[in-house]
């Protein structure tokens, strides 16, 4: 059964992930970390703006407050510009995570996506739950794009993580 700890763990597993690809990009340059490549979003930073951008939004839909502005990526030339924004996202939706309680997974949270056919209504596990999903599809994409650059990468599977916790 889901329930808030469920989501804690996820969220846990989702950004302490997260903090192991910034540790693989210490490897890289930051011309390597805006250069484009011809794959999806294009350079690891504007992968690393988008799920800034997406998680800020989705926290904002969460918490019924107004969503944020998109993120330039032209407002982060270097690693560190990024990894500050990154830092200050992460604790917040660490912090959301932290104080969640059972019953509010199942309340529904009611939302636009006008790019995506208008007013949207899910559950709040659900929308919490795609976060983890979409942080993962995107690590997807920037370890190889790591991994050509030469930086070393891992496995990020959600049970090797729970190997590794002991």
């Amino acid at each position: 059964m889901m329930n808030a700890d469920t989501i804690r763990q996820l969220f846990e597993y989702n950004y302490s992930t997260h903090r192991r690809v910034w540790d693989c990009m210490e490897h890289i340059t930051d011309a390597q970390f805006v250069e484009e490549v011809p794959y999806s979003l294009g350079s690891i930073r504007n992968h690393i703006v988008h799920l800034m951008t997406v998680d800020s939004r989705w926290l904002g839909r969460l918490q019924a407050a107004p969503l944020t502005e998109r993120l330039d990526p032209a407002d982060f030339p270097t690693r560190a510009a990024a990894r500050q924004k990154w830092d200050t996202v992460e604790a917040a939706m660490l912090a959301y995570a932290a104080g969640l309680r059972d019953d509010q997974l199942f309340e529904s949270v009611e939302f636009d996506m006008p790019h995506r056919g208008g007013l949207k209504r899910h559950l709040r596990w659900e929308i919490l739950s795609h976060i983890v999903n979409h942080g993962t599809e995107h690590r997807a994409q920037i370890l190889p794009i790591l991994h050509r650059l030469g930086a070393p990468t891992f496995e990020q599977d959600f049970m090797i993580y729970l190997w590794g916790k002991g």
